[in-house]
């Protein structure tokens, strides 16, 4: 506010003519501080003004308060209802009088009148005392900059609610205030202090429900009906005194104001003249003693001012409001010097907190009686010893609602509970109900399921592990009970969520799943395997573990190399290549020793003479193989002694081989146990994001959460995170199919899985150690009786026996037994002989048959030539038979015409060579036996008719037969 020539020039000259000469001879000069110091009084009525003259009269003679030489003066003003009339006085009578600090006191028939008197000083930086105004408006040092006060603002009673919450053991309430600054700031100290000074969460008071209301109302029935479906029944009410009235003619017609139901009130509330007996109310200590205020907030100021002028400098205050731009920077300073403060005064211990806000206010616990009488049970008062506030109430002095010396609970027990779980094998098993049927069986419980996302609901069955545990629960402690599955199927996860609002989105953490339902009070159990952890615990209550476990890693047994070459196993590769390879080079040695020794071959025994031939190498392959594999050598065996020295090596050879194959076979195939892939948590592969390692957990599950806290698994977790998955089922199911590697989950969950399925194994220690619990609203009344039944299971065996049935399905483990146990030799270990038999069996009858078509072809390439030799033995036949008739026919005519002349002879002789020139003899074959011998008549017929003598035989049809002689 800016206020400039508020005073006529006038009144400026006849306030300076009103200053004592000796006050204006005693101005300070130069550097330093002042000699006297105007105090400013703004106050409402004649006794309080009185009074501070009289108290700073007093303080001049004080020497603990105020040195030798300074001088304390009072200047007083009346306030004004006005606030612009307030605000112009301070300006013409006391900030023209250079007043160092003003102390006000408060109208009762104005509320925020004080705050004229504040604005005006604070805009210079003048230090303002109130000693009677409690609003919390003058908390906030944005508009009351300079302003602090020696009564406490209503809303610090929240800190005395909390003790007396804490002494009775009340951990839930239910807070209804106005709508207005008040009202508001209470709640905000409420709970911002429990926040701040109660760590233990069990002794914590937490809201369960806020009540906020309009000032001035007419009826407060309608407010009272939601309220009494919450499960608290302690009333925090900040309400004024024409509130109060309606709050309370209105809970006691709904009778809640009878036994059960307690309120605690503040000082306005109390002032109701239709309060109800039991009514626990706060009254401050000296309140409306005017007096011991001021005489408090005046020493206090010279308590500051000395100790600032010990310390600094002290500039002159102010003269007028002209001056617009003039900051009093000493004023600023000593602002910070009185927030110091902490002696103890008339109206006890007086300190201020940052906001320039009394602390150590003392209050007196009041209890209504009957006929609205006021009693005092308990005191809020300061400890010099410890130096802090302290509560100390008679108990047995108060009168509780319902005119009863008996304290209530403060909560209403429910007996029927909305109980959640979730589909979690073996703890929950979920049965969709099919349309031909009306009811679960015996051993199951209805568990609809209300799908958020779509908003349909569908009928489920349930049994297993939790449900029967939470059947005993029942029984045990006496609630009835409707079950419901999650409705996102999610243990619970805090995530960041968007809200949509008048002014916009904002973005705010919240809990989703089962967590989520608990901390939204739609759920009152949560019977699940739903493990503790801190996360969780900040948020509900838990129980005791009624199952401990801990993580585990879950993967597929690693196959064997081969079922059908698995007798192969006990020799590597590399082995099995060097024996095949040594079978025969020994035999090609044998073989070339046996052959070139002079001693390879010699004369049998036998009378007949003949001699034994070498060894030769087909019968050296057949020996050495036959040393190996411990077969009968009944032929084909070394005959010079070089090669049977060698071949005395070689059986010892095949000794120590056959006889390490048989002892590894057995190690392989009897005593041989599949190992899992993992060694636990800290293996190398898991670590190394570089590794082609799929692994993976649920996604917002503890285990999550486990991972995300572990700074050493950070790595780890990056890399799985874009793995995880919805469901423990689905991740599960991947492990058996061969697309997840390892799934990380509960131990619990993972030992079923691998009790029930021996192709998994779960692998490594358990780590993250921890427990099942059923989880709790914050503060809820079951939550003893839950952990106390759970206990009482554990010693009775219950739990025990759930684990028989559910997890170990009531017998041994078939995978533990035959993990104790050796192998026994199948037909998938032997598999591999039995296939090489078979293939020698097939080798065989496809040799014998090679064998056969090769004989067969061998037998008619035989009798082809057969028939060929025999072709030719006859062709000869008649060659001979020819040339032996042409060589008689010769001599028949050289007989016949050997009588003649030789001359004649001779000349006939020519005579007939010329005529019947001789043709070169033709092969040997007879005419018939060849196929063309029409076309040799027709050469003669041809010939005959030209006048020449045919051709005998035609070399054309001689055929060679030379390639059919053997």
């Amino acid at each position: 506010m800016k206020l400039t020539r508020m005073l006529p020039a006038s009144c400026c000259l006849l306030l300076c003519l009103m200053i004592p000469q000796a006050l204006l001879a005693q101005k300070p000069t130069g550097s330093e501080s002042p000699s006297y110091y105007n105090i400013g009084g703004v106050l409402s009525n004649n006794e309080s003004e009185s009074h501070f003259g009289t108290v700073i009269a007093h303080l001049n003679f004080d020497q603990q308060y105020v040195p030798r030489g300074t001088t304390y003066y009072d200047k007083t003003i009346r306030i004004d209802k006005n606030p612009i009339k307030t605000a112009l006085n301070v300006c013409k009578h006391l900030i023209s009088r250079r007043v160092y600090a003003v102390v006000v006191s408060h109208e009762p028939t104005g509320d925020l009148s004080p705050a004229a008197v504040s604005y005006t000083s604070g805009f210079y930086q003048i230090p303002v005392i109130g000693i009677s105004s409690r609003e919390a408006a003058f908390s906030d040092k944005n508009i009351h900059v300079s302003f602090l006060r020696t009564v406490p603002p209503y809303y610090h009673q929240a800190d005395v609610w909390l003790e007396i919450l804490s002494h009775f053991g009340y951990t839930k309430v239910i807070i209804i205030h106005s709508s207005d600054t008040d009202g508001r700031a209470v709640l905000g100290r409420f709970q911002t202090t429990s926040q701040t000074n109660y760590d233990d969460i069990d002794v914590r008071a937490t809201v369960e429900s806020i009540v906020e209301f309009e000032p001035k109302l007419d009826s407060f029935s309608s407010y009272l009906m939601d309220m009494k479906t919450a499960q608290s029944r302690v009333y925090l009410l900040y309400a004024s005194q024409e509130d109060a009235y309606v709050i309370f003619r209105d809970a006691a017609i709904h009778n809640m104001t009878e036994y059960g139901h307690i309120w605690i009130v503040t000082e306005q509330a109390l002032s109701a003249n239709n309060t109800p007996t039991g009514i626990i109310g706060l009254k401050l200590n000296n309140a409306e003693n005017e007096t011991d205020h001021i005489r408090d907030a005046i020493y206090i100021l010279a308590s500051a001012i000395k100790e600032m002028t010990v310390n600094e400098t002290i500039t002159e205050a102010p003269k007028d409001c002209d001056d617009s731009g003039a900051i009093w920077e000493s004023g600023k300073r000593l602002f910070g010097y009185l927030k110091t403060r902490n002696i103890r005064g008339e109206t006890g211990q007086v300190a201020f907190d940052d906001n320039g806000d009394r602390m150590y206010a003392e209050y007196d616990v009041i209890n209504v009686h009957e006929n609205h009488s006021f009693v005092k049970v308990g005191s809020f008062h300061y400890d010099s010893e410890k130096r802090k506030m302290r509560l100390k109430i008679n108990d047995s002095s108060i009168t509780w609602p319902g005119n009863t010396g008996k304290k209530p609970e403060g909560i209403m027990i429910p007996t029927h509970l909305k109980v959640l779980t979730i589909e979690e094998k073996p703890f929950v098993y979920a049965r969709k109900l099919l349309d031909d049927e009306i009811d679960c069986a015996d051993d199951e419980v209805v568990c609809p399921h209300f799908n958020i996302t779509n908003g349909n609901e569908q009928e489920y069955c349930c049994k297993g592990y939790c449900i029967d545990l939470l059947k005993a629960l029942a029984q045990r402690i006496n609630f009835t009970y409707d079950l419901a599955l999650s409705p996102d199927g999610q243990f619970g996860h805090y995530q960041l969520k968007n809200h949509t609002t008048g002014i916009g989105t904002t973005v705010k953490k919240e809990w989703n799943g089962l967590i989520g339902e608990l901390v939204a009070e739609r759920a009152d159990l949560i019977v699940a395997p739903l493990t503790i952890n801190p996360e969780r615990a900040e948020f509900i209550e838990f129980s005791k573990p009624f199952k401990y476990q801990g993580i585990t890693i879950l993967e597929k047994k690693p196959s064997r190399s081969s079922t059908l070459v698995s007798f192969l196993q006990p020799f590597s590769n590399t082995l099995w290549i060097l024996v095949m390879v040594s079978v025969h080079v020994v035999a090609l040695v044998l073989y070339l020793l046996d052959r070139f020794s002079p001693f390879g071959r010699f004369k049998l025994s036998s009378n007949d003479g003949t001699e034994e031939d070498a060894l030769n190498l087909s019968s050296a392959i057949w020996f050495a193989w036959g040393v190996l594999l411990n077969s009968g050598i009944g032929e084909g065996t070394p005959r010079s002694f070089s090669a049977r020295v060698l071949g005395m090596v070689w059986a010892g050879f095949a000794m120590i081989i056959v006889a390490s194959y048989t002892a590894n076979l057995a190690a392989f195939l009897v005593l041989e146990r599949p190992k899992t892939k993992l060694t636990g948590i800290n293996d190398a592969r898991l670590r190394n994001t570089m590794e082609n390692l799929t692994c993976a957990t649920v996604k917002g599950s503890s285990v999550d959460m486990y991972f995300r806290r572990q700074v050493e698994l950070s790595n780890m977790y990056r890399t799985m995170e874009a793995n995880n998955y919805d469901t423990a089922e689905q991740a599960i199911q991947d492990v058996k199919d061969g697309k997840l590697m390892a799934f990380i989950w509960d131990s619990s969950r993972l030992e079923y899985e691998a009790s029930k399925d021996c192709e998994l194994v779960t692998a490594g220690e358990l780590f993250g150690r921890s427990g099942y619990g059923v989880g709790l609203q914050k503060g809820s009344p079951w939550t003893d009786a839950v952990t106390l039944a759970i206990l009482d299971f554990h010693e009775s065996g219950f739990m025990e026996s759930l684990d028989k049935e559910w997890i170990f399905h009531g017998n041994v483990q078939q995978c533990e037994q035959f993990e104790k146990t050796p192998n026994t030799l199948g037909l998938k270990n032997m598999a591999g002989v039995f296939i090489l038999v078979g293939a020698g069996i097939v080798g065989g009858i496809g040799l014998i048959i090679i064998e056969v078509v090769y004989k067969k072809h061998q037998i008619k390439k035989q009798k082809k030539m057969e028939i060929a030799r025999h072709a030719a033995d006859k062709w000869r036949g008649t060659i001979e038979k020819r040339k032996t008739l042409r060589a008689s026919l010769a001599m028949q005519r050289q007989y016949n015409v050997g009588l003649n002349s030789v001359s004649k002879s001779v000349s006939s002789q020519n005579a007939e060579k010329t005529r019947y020139p001789i043709l070169p003899p033709l092969p040997r074959t007879p005419e018939r036996a060849w196929p063309k011998d029409k076309e040799y008549i027709v050469n003669r017929k041809n010939a005959s008719s030209a006048g020449k003598p045919p051709p005998r035989y035609m070399p054309t049809y001689a055929t060679d037969v030379s390639h059919l002689i053997v």
